[in-house]
């Protein structure tokens, strides 16, 4: 009887996975001349860079938002949500920028929290349920992880990056 069961079960994931697979592959060709952001994928950017830079990813982790960050607050925000142990992004910075603003669209709400030169910053729903950060950013390189409010709970986003205010 268990063994009918993970027959089962497998039967339904191979199912599962081969109708993502095929969604995937409509999606590409319809998609073929306008690229989606990468995903996961790291930034470098320097002055007057265009066009602004989108990566894509999957929100969420099992450790608390205040221990990867090492505390519960910040200037631009608490430390909320569960985020993975290991950043979701890095970003290069090659110069100083006197005006930058990282957010995410998501379609869940979301937390951000950005590790760089000069300590760590979080924020939540700088821009209704999407966190952003704003502000002067000095030359180096930034971790970026983004949260979800539930442990384990993970969601599609985009982190967009600009110059523009």
């Amino acid at each position: 009887m268990l063994s009918k069961i993970l027959i089962n079960q497998g039967v339904r994931l191979s199912l599962v996975l081969a109708s993502a697979f095929a969604a995937s592959a409509i999606t590409t060709v319809a998609q073929a001349e306008d690229t989606p952001p990468a995903i996961f994928g790291d930034i470098t950017i320097g002055r007057n860079f265009a066009p602004n830079p989108q990566v894509r990813g999957m929100s969420g982790g099992s450790v608390p938002a205040r221990k990867v960050a090492g505390r519960r607050e910040t200037p631009t925000g608490p430390c909320t949500g569960y985020f993975d142990r290991n950043p979701d992004h890095t970003i290069q910075l090659t110069n100083k920028f006197e005006y930058l603003k990282l957010q995410i669209q998501s379609p869940a709400d979301t937390t951000l929290l950005v590790s760089g030169p000069g300590g760590n910053w979080c924020n939540d729903d700088f821009n209704g349920k999407n966190p952003g950060i704003v502000g002067e950013w000095l030359p180096g390189t930034y971790n970026v992880w983004i949260g979800s409010y539930q442990r384990n709970k993970y969601f599609p986003y985009t982190l967009q990056i600009t110059e523009v205010k």
